[in-house]
C-alpha cells in the first residue's frame, strides 16, 4: 500500500470557533495550533496546509497560571539599545490583547514558511464579537475537553 499524501482537491477546510474565556493560554494555543497544522485530521500531510479556519473570541478573558501574568516580554525595536519590555498581563490589559493569543500560537508552530501561511488561517479578536457569521463555524469547546484546561482558583 502506498502512502497518502494530499493534493489540493483533497483538502477540505472547516470553520471553527473557540471561546477562549476562562481557558489556560498554553493548553489553547496547543489545540489552535493543532487545529491549524490539521493534525487531527487523518490525511494530515507535513508539507501542506491542510488545517481549519480558527476563530478565537474573549481572548482578552484567557487565564495564566502561577506568575506568568507578571512574565515580561522582550521585544527589539531594530534600532542601538531599543530592547523593550512588557509584561503579558499589561499587554492582556493594554489595547491590543489578543497578541498574547497570536503570539503563544506562532510560537507552538514551527518557524518556516508553511507556518507564516498557516497562520493567516488564524482570526483572534478580544470580544466576543466577529465578522464571519457568513461561514457557519462550528463551535469547538475547549473548556470541556479537559478538566485542567480552565484554571481553578486556589
Amino acid at each position: 500500500m502506498k502512502t497518502f499524501s494530499a493534493t489540493p482537491a483533497d483538502i477540505d477546510k472547516k470553520w471553527i470557533i473557540i471561546d477562549a474565556e476562562g481557558v489556560v493560554l498554553g493548553r489553547l494555543a496547543s489545540v489552535i495550533a493543532m487545529r491549524l497544522r490539521g493534525k487531527h485530521k487523518a490525511s494530515f500531510t507535513p508539507h501542506m496546509d491542510m488545517g481549519d479556519n480558527v476563530i478565537v473570541i474573549n481572548a482578552e478573558k484567557v487565564q495564566l497560571t502561577g506568575k506568568k501574568r507578571d512574565k515580561p516580554n522582550y521585544w527589539h525595536t531594530g534600532h542601538p539599545g531599543g530592547i523593550k519590555s512588557r509584561t503579558t498581563g499589561e499587554i492582556l490589559e493594554g489595547k491590543f490583547p489578543e497578541r498574547v493569543v497570536m503570539q503563544a500560537v506562532k510560537r507552538m508552530l514551527p518557524g518556516n514558511r508553511l507556518s507564516r501561511q498557516v497562520m493567516t488561517n488564524l482570526r483572534v479578536y478580544a470580544g466576543g464579537e466577529h465578522p464571519h457569521e457568513a461561514q457557519s463555524p462550528e463551535v469547538l469547546d475547549v473548556k470541556n475537553m479537559n478538566s485542567k484546561n480552565t484554571r481553578v482558583a486556589y
